[in-house]
């Protein structure tokens, strides 16, 4: 590590060389590594593990709400899908930033508590339909821990698999 950190602050004082470009390769590796790992938690169904990818003072979407809030987001996530899947498509990652297109998909088995994807199933009645879309995340790092995530998902397209809004009808 402390290799690493030398080389990084030889970069910033004389510029730019394959060195410098290693270090970077480094990190984003090992943030990519996180990230993979983390979703593989996620898509084992395993959320309490999932969410210690998350520093204790996280933000979502640039909110605080911390580790804490994060788990009972993850736990009405899991209520609701139980069998949430979260499928790597592709992944790019330099230095802090890991973005992200995954397939998502899960079974509407449970009620929605809480204000998670996008609130849009608070209180609905399990249609006991699969949904699968794909959705963008972006993740930024520090110190080997997630401290901000921003996500969008095609909640139009989720909703109208789920049977619970019209597909738009083409008129001739």
């Amino acid at each position: 590590m402390k290799i690493a950190v030398l080389m990084l602050l030889s970069c910033l004082m004389f510029g730019v060389n394959r060195d410098c470009l290693a270090v970077d390769s480094d990190k984003s590796a090992e943030n990519a590594a996180l990230i993979r790992a983390h979703h593989d938690s996620m898509n084992r169904g395993d959320w309490k593990n999932a969410s210690t990818y998350y520093a204790e003072d996280t933000k979502n979407f640039g909110t605080p709400g911390g580790r804490q809030r994060l788990q009972m987001v993850y736990e009405d996530i899991w209520t609701t899908f139980p069998d949430f899947r979260l499928d790597i498509i592709d992944l790019i990652a330099k230095d802090d930033v890991v973005v992200v297109r995954c397939r998502e998909s899960g079974t509407h088995l449970g009620v929605q508590k809480r204000s998670v994807n996008g609130g849009l199933l608070i209180g609905v009645p399990p249609t006991h339909k699969h949904f699968e879309v794909e959705v963008m995340h972006w993740y930024k790092m520090r110190d080997g821990k997630i401290v901000d995530h921003y996500g969008a998902r095609d909640d139009v397209g989720m909703m109208e698999q789920l049977g619970l809004l019209a597909a738009p009808q083409l008129k001739p």
